[in-house]
C-alpha cells in the first residue's frame, strides 16, 4: 500500500516502492500525485498529474520539486501550467518543474506558462525522455516590419550569475549538470528552447526547438557534449525581409564562453539570427575577470569543436559564427543563402574548412564583409576541398587595425596576425571573387584550386603576399563522431527555404503551422497586411466590414476609407479551414506641416540656434507622419536635396478624433518632444538609436486635437513616426 505523508510547504513524499535497481516497482503500485499547488516535493518513482488550474510558483524555487535520485517521473494529462491563457509570456515567472537529484528520469513532461518551464541544477545522469516545454517566457518585440528597434537585441555575453535564465527565460535549462541525456524535447512559442550552463559530457539530441525568438540550444562553458540531430530552425528576430537584417544575437545554437570538446553535428540549423553564434566570450578576451598572469590566455576560448554535417543555411547575418577560437573542425556543412556570410571566423587560429558547400552568400552583406569564408586577424587556418558557387565573394582574409581588441589580454597572448593560412583544393563556380586578401601582411598559401566563371579569380593587394605551391601538403584528416538519435533533421523543411519565408511578429518568427493576418504598416488613408498559410489546397477567404475597400497583391492587402477625412472603424476577417482570424482598425484623420531643415548646431546645447535654422526649411503637407529616412537623408521625402546628417523636422499637426481613450506612440531617431494640446507629452531630447515612446490620453467628446513634434538628428540612421491607436 502507498502512503502519502503531509509535509510543510505542500511537500509530497511518496514511499513504499520498490528500491531502484532491485527492478521496475509493479505498475499497479504507482501512485499518481495531483500538482494542484506550490512546492510539492517528489522523492519516490511516481505518476504526475496536473490540475486543473493554473499553479503559480510564489518563491521561485519550482512548483514540483524531484529532490530524490535514482527515481522516475512520468507525467500524464494535462500540461502543468503556471499562468492563466489570457496572460502575455512576458508576465510569464517561476520555474514549473526542479530537479536535484542525480539519475531522475522525466518522462513526457509538458509545462507551460513559466519563466523557466525545466530546470534541472547540480544533478548527475538525468535523462529527460519526451517533453514539451512550449509556451513559456518570451519578450514581447518592439521591432516592426517597417523599423528595427535595437531595444530587441539580446546580450548573451553574461551567463555566470544566470542571466540567461533570468532574462530570457527558457523550456527547458540544465545547469551544473554532467552525463544527462536530452531527447523528443519540443519547444515553440517561446524565447529559448535547451539551455546548458556548466554542462559536460551529456548527449542532447532528436529534439526540435524551431520558431523562437531567442535561442534553440545554447551553451554556456560547457565542454565534452554531443548534441546531434535536433532541429533548431527559425530561431531568429530583429529580420523584415528586403528591409533589415540584423539578428539582434539570436541563433539556431549559441556557444559561449570556454566551450570546448563539443560534437555538433547532423543538426537543421537554418533560417536563424546566426545559424551557429560560437564566441570564446569576455572574460576569455581579458574584457571581464583579467588575470595577473598572461600565460593564462594562450589558447583560452571556444577550441577542440566539430561541427559537422549541419545544415546551417538562410541565416539572417552569418551561417555559422566562430571566433577567437583554436583547432575547431567545420566538415561537411551546407552553407546557402546566409545574408552576410557562410562562416565569420575572426581571429580564429587553426580552424580546418573542409568538404562544406557554399551557395549564394552575401547578397545582404556589410560593405566588403559578405560572402562564402570571412576571416580577419585569423592565422593558421585551413580551407580545403570546399565547394563555393554564386556568392559574392568565395574567401575573404584580411588584417585591419582593431586597437582595441588588440590590446586585449587575449590578443597580446595570442597575436593578431593574418598569416600561414592555406587555401587548397576547393572548386568555384560563379563566384564574383573566389579569393579577396587585403591588408594580410602575412603569407596565404594556394594550391589545387579551380576555379571558374568567376569576374576576378583572385584579388590581392600589395600587402597581401601569395605564394602557390607545387606540391599539396597533406590533408587534415576531420575527426569521427557518432551521432545520437535517429532522427534525420537535415533537409525536412526544404520546402521552407529562403529568407523570404522569416515571418516576424510580435512574439517570434511565424511557424507556417496555420493562418497568420498580420498588420504590416500603417501610412496615412492606408492601412497594409500580410496574409500567410501553409499550402492547404484551400484558399482562406478575406472580407471587410466598415466602409472600407479591399485592395489584395498575392498575399498582401491594403485597406483603404471610402470616406477620408472621417473617423473610419472596420474590421478586417480570414476565414480558413479551422476557423476566422479577426483584425480591428481605425483610420484617424492627420493633417500635418512639416518643416525640414540642415541644422549645424546641436539642438541639446544650442537649441534657439537649432530653432532658427527652421526659417529656412523645405515645407511639406502630408496626411501622416511617416519620415523613415534610414541612412539616406529627407530628401526624397520632400523632393528637395538636403543632408543625410545633421538636420531637423518640425511637424504642426492636427488630429480629428471621437470620444474615447487613445495611444499616441512614436519611433524616433534621434531625439524628439512631442506637444498635445500644448502640453510636453513626451521628452527623448537624446541622441540614440531606434526608439519607442507613448503617452495614453482620454476625450470626453469629440474633438480636434492640436499636436507639435520637433525631432532631430546627427549622424547615422533616422527615423520619426507618430501614430495614434484606440486604446482597448
Amino acid at each position: 500500500m502507498v502512503r502519502r505523508q503531509s509535509l510543510p510547504l505542500g511537500r509530497v513524499a511518496v514511499l513504499g516502492l520498490a528500491s531502484i535497481g532491485v527492478g521496475p516497482p509493479d505498475v499497479r503500485s504507482i501512485p499518481t500525485v495531483l500538482i494542484d499547488r506550490d512546492n510539492i516535493e517528489i522523492t519516490e518513482t511516481c505518476r504526475v498529474r496536473a490540475g486543473a488550474t493554473p499553479v503559480i510558483d510564489a518563491d521561485g524555487n519550482g512548483v514540483v520539486q524531484v529532490t530524490a535520485s535514482g527515481i522516475t517521473v512520468e507525467f500524464t494529462g494535462p500540461a502543468l501550467r503556471g499562468a492563466a491563457a489570457d496572460q502575455p509570456p512576458d508576465a510569464f515567472a517561476g520555474v514549473g518543474v526542479r530537479v536535484t537529484g542525480d539519475h531522475v528520469t522525466l518522462r513526457d513532461v509538458a509545462v507551460r506558462g513559466y519563466k523557466v518551464g525545466i530546470l534541472i541544477e547540480d544533478a548527475n545522469g538525468v535523462l529527460v525522455d519526451g517533453a514539451d516545454v512550449s509556451d513559456n517566457f518570451a519578450q514581447r518585440l518592439r521591432s516592426t516590419p517597417a523599423a528595427e528597434d535595437t531595444g530587441d537585441w539580446l546580450w548573451p555575453h553574461a551567463n555566470d550569475g544566470g542571466e540567461w535564465r533570468g532574462n530570457y527565460g527558457a523550456g527547458l535549462a540544465l545547469v551544473g549538470c554532467h552525463d544527462a541525456t536530452i531527447r523528443d524535447v519540443l519547444a515553440r512559442r517561446t524565447q529559448n528552447g535547451i539551455l546548458l550552463e556548466r554542462v559536460t559530457g551529456s548527449r542532447i539530441y532528436d529534439n526540435d526547438c524551431s520558431f523562437l525568438s531567442g535561442w534553440g540550444i545554447a551553451l554556456w562553458r560547457s565542454s565534452g557534449n554531443t548534441i546531434t540531430r535536433n532541429a533548431l530552425d527559425f530561431c531568429i528576430r530583429g529580420y523584415s525581409h528586403g528591409v533589415y537584417n540584423r539578428g539582434q544575437d539570436s541563433a539556431g545554437l549559441l556557444m559561449f564562453e570556454q566551450c570546448t570538446d563539443n560534437v555538433i553535428a547532423e543538426n537543421s540549423i537554418t533560417h536563424g539570427g546566426d545559424g551557429i553564434f560560437a564566441f570564446s566570450g569576455r572574460a576569455a578576451l581579458g574584457e571581464v575577470e583579467t588575470r595577473d598572469d598572461p600565460a593564462w590566455y594562450v589558447g583560452r576560448g571556444n577550441r577542440d569543436n566539430l561541427l559537422a554535417a549541419n545544415d546551417c543555411s538562410d541565416a539572417a547575418a552569418h551561417g555559422i559564427e566562430l571566433t577567437f577560437g583554436f583547432d575547431n573542425r567545420i566538415v561537411g556543412n551546407r552553407l546557402a543563402g546566409n545574408a552576410i556570410c557562410g562562416i565569420w571566423g575572426g581571429y580564429s587560429r587553426r580552424t580546418l574548412i573542409v568538404d562544406n558547400v557554399f551557395e549564394r552568400n552575401g547578397d545582404a552583406g556589410y560593405g566588403l564583409e559578405r560572402g562564402g569564408v570571412n576571416i580577419e586577424h585569423g592565422s593558421e587556418n585551413r580551407i580545403e576541398d570546399n565547394r563555393f558557387r554564386v556568392n559574392r565573394c568565395g574567401v575573404h582574409l584580411w588584417w585591419d587595425d582593431d586597437a582595441a581588441l588588440a590590446a586585449t589580454p587575449w590578443a597580446q597572448a595570442n597575436g593578431v596576425a593574418c598569416a600561414d593560412n592555406l587555401v587548397a583544393g576547393n572548386r568555384s563556380e560563379g563566384d564574383e571573387v573566389f579569393l579577396h586578401l587585403r591588408a594580410t601582411g602575412g603569407v596565404t598559401r594556394l594550391a589545387d584550386n579551380r576555379i571558374s566563371g568567376s569576374g576576378r579569380p583572385i584579388d590581392a593587394d600589395a600587402e597581401s603576399p601569395v605564394v602557390t605551391l607545387a606540391v599539396r601538403p597533406d590533408r587534415t584528416p576531420p575527426r569521427s563522431y557518432d551521432a545520437d538519435g535517429q532522427r534525420r533533421p537535415v533537409g525536412a523543411r526544404a520546402h521552407l527555404a529562403g529568407r523570404h519565408r522569416i515571418v516576424m511578429t510580435e512574439w517570434g518568427p511565424y511557424d507556417w503551422s496555420g493562418p497568420l493576418l498580420l498588420p504590416t504598416d500603417r501610412v496615412g488613408t492606408q492601412h497594409a497586411y500580410r496574409w500567410l498559410t501553409p499550402d492547404t489546397g484551400v484558399a482562406p477567404t478575406i472580407a471587410a466590414t466598415g466602409p472600407v475597400r479591399l485592395e489584395r497583391d498575392d498575399d498582401r492587402i491594403t485597406v483603404r476609407p471610402t470616406r477620408p477625412g472621417v473617423t473610419t472603424r472596420y474590421e478586417l476577417t480570414l476565414t480558413h479551414q479551422n476557423g476566422v482570424i479577426r483584425h480591428t482598425g481605425v483610420f484617424i484623420p492627420e493633417r500635418w506641416e512639416v518643416r525640414v531643415f540642415a541644422s549645424p548646431h546641436d539642438p541639446r546645447t544650442n537649441l534657439d540656434a537649432w530653432r532658427r535654422d527652421a526659417g529656412g526649411a523645405m515645407v511639406a503637407d502630408l496626411d501622416h507622419l511617416r519620415l523613415r529616412f534610414a541612412h539616406a537623408g529627407p530628401g526624397r521625402f520632400i523632393g528637395a536635396a538636403l543632408p543625410a546628417d545633421h538636420f531637423g523636422v518640425i511637424a504642426d499637426g492636427t488630429l480629428t478624433l471621437p470620444a474615447g481613450s487613445w495611444t499616441l506612440r512614436t519611433t524616433s531617431d534621434d531625439g524628439i518632444r512631442v506637444w498635445l494640446d500644448g502640453e510636453t507629452v513626451i521628452d527623448d531630447w537624446t541622441w540614440h538609436p531606434p526608439r519607442k515612446h507613448a503617452y495614453s490620453f482620454t476625450l470626453t467628446a469629440a474633438r480636434t486635437v492640436p499636436v507639435r513634434v520637433e525631432h532631430f538628428e546627427l549622424d547615422g540612421y533616422a527615423v520619426v513616426e507618430v501614430e495614434v491607436e484606440e486604446t482597448r
